[in-house]
């Protein structure tokens, strides 16, 4: 399955088809602003900011999964993001990343069709590569840093369509 046959809502409530990210590269990550991995959102902006031109976007759901660490409503955590990390890339309504009520994207990424990378998410910040076609291509877990070598060059290749 391809995300791009999915829809999520913005962090305004506004609902939005994931099609509209055909021919990019996309970074899923669940977020949450009171976790240990929260300053990530700052490589995650650098990230976005890094690769933007070339056709890559960030795509963060914020999730209360993990030790309740998303408590605030969408516009406390879209005031938390711009202000304390300016982050620009785009923040989508509050999710389930796991269990019961998962959201379809997070089922997505994680079920048993993707393979090698199929699996409950463990924690926040786990982050997921989406090619131009919106399939799995990896998957990162939180203590991997946004800016590292690993995440940069698999961008780099899924920006190189290789």
């Amino acid at each position: 399955m391809s995300i791009h046959e999915l829809t999520a809502k913005s962090i305004e409530g506004e609902s939005k088809k994931l099609e509209a990210y055909a021919g990019e590269v996309l970074l899923v990550v669940n977020v949450a602003s009171l976790c240990g991995y929260t300053p990530q959102y700052k490589g995650l902006e650098a990230l976005h900011r890094a690769y933007k031109a070339q056709g890559f976007r960030v795509l963060a759901f914020p999730c209360n999964d993990f030790g309740a660490q998303e408590p605030g409503a969408e516009t406390e955590i879209k005031n938390f993001c711009t202000a304390r990390y300016e982050v620009t890339f785009e923040l989508f309504s509050k999710v389930k990343a796991k269990g019961e009520g998962i959201h379809p994207v997070f089922a997505a990424l994680t079920g048993p069709e993707v393979g090698d990378h199929a699996g409950d998410i463990r924690w926040n910040f786990t982050k997921f590569l989406v090619d131009k076609q919106g399939k799995l291509l990896a998957r990162f877990e939180p203590n991997i840093d946004p800016m590292s070598a690993e995440i940069c060059q698999a961008v780099e290749k899924a920006l190189a369509g290789a």
